[in-house]
């Protein structure tokens, strides 16, 4: 029985919820979830509290916005010097779990394909590389966190004609590379060596051994902070409308971002707010299209307006910005929702083990191969004429073939059909 009172306020589809759920799991920590999405009670008990975001976690009484492990080890009691047994007690596994710990059997083996990210790209590849004979292992840092896993509704998948939320849809392609035979660990890659035949992925546990990689990691918001961010983060500044927009009926919010991703979170809180303001610092990026929220009442756009300060006491109240003639207005708000810069591939683990451009996408050929033998790379990881999940499956198939090829020193790509 757990000696503190853990209460979790999550939303469906938080990634952030499953993480910090996970990781009280993990730790042994008893907690009572509260769903806002599900119970109106739960919701209007954090709009009180002036917290718009989840996850929200009551620690004896003590908020916790978002994860913070740092602060759940303090709160929890979980420090270096005073770890409770029952409490690091490693909880087994359900049979049913997918992903499960590195362990030394792992470290041990030379797998022949080797995929790092679990999303679409990294799962269809799975499917076809355990389905071709290879052996196969899947890592990633956070499988419930994918940009496909947080999606809230996919409707046009070839072949799932129900709606389904990304998550389902992601178990799914997961769950059928396991009946394959893959392999799914839970893992950080923290480095690679790519310079030999036998390929070296370092990972916290210790080092994975493969004869073929695939890059399949997905992409991540960049770091730069504005003032008052951090310190607002869960109280008026949010990164997802599927977790948040609910917070924000007939209120205002501010949209910043250049890309696709920033409009389509408009057009998605545009069915909540009455107002949304969506500032764009300098040019749209890409092909982004704007036609969708020109003439919608509810949509104010604002080119080459930058967000300077976010201000408040208990919440936001306030943005400072810097307009399109380099003038400063404060502007009355209720949240915020950020997309700066857009989506980078998470990338910067590789150094300099294979080419990438100026982004950080790497460089691949028709093959998806990299400039190392033996190396391919896809989905977000690569530039793609546009980022589905579709794409990124298709993209895992072709690597897993090309890797099978690689492998086995065939002469030519050999097709699955039956």
């Amino acid at each position: 029985m757990s000696k503190h009172e853990v209460i979790v306020y999550s939303s469906s589809g938080c990634p952030y919820c499953e993480k910090v759920k996970s990781y009280l799991k993990e730790k042994g920590i008893e907690f009572e979830e509260r769903n806002a999405s599900i119970h109106k009670e739960y919701f209007d008990q954090l709009k009180e509290r002036k917290i718009f975001g989840t996850p929200a976690t009551f620690i004896n009484g003590k908020l916790v916005l978002g994860f913070q492990e740092k602060k759940f080890i303090k709160l929890l009691e979980l420090s270096e010097e005073d770890k409770p047994a029952e409490i690091y007690t490693p909880q087994p596994e359900s049979e049913e779990s997918i992903f499960q710990p590195v362990n030394e059997k792992i470290l041990e083996e030379v797998y022949d394909f080797v995929t790092i990210g679990g999303g679409p790209a990294g799962a269809s590849a799975a499917v076809y590389a355990a389905r071709g004979k290879l052996k196969t292992l899947v890592i990633d840092k956070a499988p419930k966190a994918g940009t496909l896993a947080i999606t809230h509704k996919i409707a046009n998948y070839p072949g799932v004609r129900e709606e389904v939320t990304g998550l389902e849809l992601l178990t799914r392609m997961q769950a059928q590379a396991k009946d394959f035979g893959a392999e799914f660990v839970r893992s950080t890659v923290l480095s690679v060596d790519f310079s030999n035949e036998i390929k070296m992925i370092e990972v916290a546990e210790g080092t994975i051994k493969a004869k073929s990689v695939f890059i399949a990691v997905g992409a991540k918001a960049p770091s730069s902070k504005i003032n008052g961010e951090e310190e607002f983060t869960g109280r008026g500044v949010s990164y997802c409308s599927t977790c948040d927009a609910a917070f924000y009926q007939d209120q205002v919010v501010a949209v910043v971002g250049d890309n696709d991703e920033a409009i389509h979170e408009a057009e998605t809180l545009a069915k909540y707010c009455k107002t949304v303001k969506i500032l764009i610092p300098t040019e749209l990026k890409g092909d982004t299209d704007l036609s969708t929220l020109e003439y919608n009442p509810k949509v104010e756009i604002y080119r080459r307006h930058r967000v300077r300060e976010i201000i408040g006491t208990d919440s936001v109240e306030k943005l400072v910005i810097l307009n399109d003639k380099k003038e400063v207005e404060t502007w009355n708000v209720d949240g915020i929702f950020l997309y700066l810069g857009g989506m980078k591939p998470g990338t910067d683990f590789l150094n300099g083990a294979v080419m990438r451009d100026d982004e950080g996408y790497v460089i691949v050929d028709d093959h998806l191969r990299t400039n190392v033998d033996g190396v391919f790379a896809g989905g977000d990881a690569r530039r793609t004429p546009i980022k589905q999940a579709v794409i990124s499956a298709a993209d895992g198939a072709i690597a897993a073939l090309s890797a099978e090829q690689h492998v086995n020193k065939r002469s030519k790509l050999r097709p699955q059909y039956s």
